[in-house]
């Protein structure tokens, strides 16, 4: 996958990279962030993938996002942008990202929840085939917002990867 103009370098992120995600996750989540060790348990287990959107040139994480795999499904549990980064197709690359890797480790589905109130997210998720299949009530502690069950169709299915090539395509990266 190659974008036309590139200033982000995505890779697999590792426990070595739990500092720097503790670099955005407070400016993101306020006090209800991860912890630290919450972030290393998940870059140490198994069952996780986890990949974060670097700046080309300084090496500095921009955004990351992370996965579960279980039983051919992908529950991302993440998926966060500095505030000074958004607004860049950045989460989208991540998306992008995710969804490859999912696939290739076997995923058939992908699901997560997002905030009722985050437009930014659904409008994101909507655009890749994501469909609202259940609310989880007061789900976020710090506000007992609702979060929406976001599902996609059988993202091995031509109808999503059709969806999932032509976001591609107009982003200028390389169909896969």
């Amino acid at each position: 996958m190659r974008e036309k103009t590139d200033t982000v370098t995505i890779r697999e992120l590792d426990e070595n990279d739990a500092f720097a995600i503790m670099q955005i996750e407070p400016s993101i989540y306020g006090d209800h962030h991860w912890s630290k060790q919450t972030f290393v348990n998940e870059l140490t287990n198994e069952k996780s993938f986890y990949f974060g959107a670097f700046d080309k040139e300084s090496q500095v994480l921009l955004a990351y996002t992370g996965f579960w795999l279980i039983v051919g499904e992908a529950h991302i549990t993440t998926l966060a942008v500095h505030p000074d980064h958004r607004r860049k197709s950045i989460g989208e690359r991540l998306l992008i990202n995710t969804i490859i890797k999912a696939r290739e480790l076997g995923a058939e589905w992908l699901t997560l929840e997002v905030r009722e109130s985050n437009e930014a997210a659904k409008g994101l998720y909507f655009k890749y085939g994501f469909s609202a299949l259940g609310l989880r009530k007061r789900y976020y502690q710090d506000n007992g917002e609702n979060a929406l069950v976001l599902w996609t169709d059988k993202i091995s299915e031509e109808s999503f990867q059709n969806i999932f090539n032509a976001r591609v395509a107009e982003l200028g990266l390389e169909p896969v």
